[in-house]
């Protein structure tokens, strides 16, 4: 899928010239933490993140829209110029959703401007904009039951595992299959569309299957990692 079917295309962006207070008033009232910089013809020139201001202004103003006249000559007069990100990372239209998530994970931010071939913004990609996107992927979004299931790598593992949930009459919604930290074995993770499967479980284990509890398997395995932008 191409970055520019995920993307939102409706960006709230913000001038290089403008005020902290009016960057920190737009991402408050939009519900956001990333604005990207532009200029003329839309030009992307920067972003700047709710964790600039944050950084930027002390905390007895973060939450305040006025100066004291004793700050006016430090933080008020600061612009999102002198505080964004310049020349950010961006992905272009033709990108696909794989891409952006290796970015957003490998760089360790939490939203990617997409830009066309002269550098123009024409969208936003962010994790909450990938989660979307993997939601109807994996049809999750109605109600049914994530299995958990350890498999040889090997072929024909997956169709029998298919055959046995179509043999109980169950509609299966997606299957993803993932890496698993011992050699020669897979974890697979298929999504019924059923909230009683326990005639699917009773069938692989008798067929010799490990069954995976599919969160704490994840939560075991995931990697220590700082809190996203």
């Amino acid at each position: 899928m191409f970055v520019s079917k995920t993307m939102t295309r409706k960006v709230i962006t913000i001038s290089p010239d403008a005020d902290l207070f009016e960057a920190q008033d737009r991402m408050a009232k939009n519900n956001i933490r990333h604005l990207p910089v532009v200029i003329e013809d839309n030009k992307l020139v920067g972003i700047v993140t709710d964790r600039d201001i944050r950084s930027t202004m002390p905390s007895s103003l973060f939450k305040e829209l006025e100066c004291t006249l004793e700050e006016k000559d430090s933080v008020c007069q600061l612009k999102v110029k002198d505080i964004m990100t310049p020349d950010p990372m961006s992905i272009s239209l033709l990108d696909t959703i794989q891409d952006a998530m290796l970015l957003i994970q490998g760089e360790r931010i939490g939203a990617l401007p997409v830009v066309d071939e002269d550098g123009k913004l024409k969208g936003i990609i962010s994790i909450r904009d990938l989660l979307r996107a993997f939601i109807n992927v994996m049809g999750i979004e109605e109600p049914g039951t994530l299995l958990g299931i350890l498999v040889e790598e090997k072929v024909g593992e997956l169709k029998k595992i298919v055959d046995i949930i179509v043999g109980e009459g169950i509609s299966l919604g997606s299957v993803l299959v993932a890496k698993y930290w011992e050699e020669g074995k897979r974890a697979v993770f298929p999504y019924l569309f059923a909230m009683n499967v326990n005639p699917v479980k009773e069938k692989l284990k008798t067929m010799g299957y490990e069954l995976l509890d599919p969160l704490q398997w994840y939560i075991d395995k995931l990697p220590e990692m700082d809190d996203p932008e």
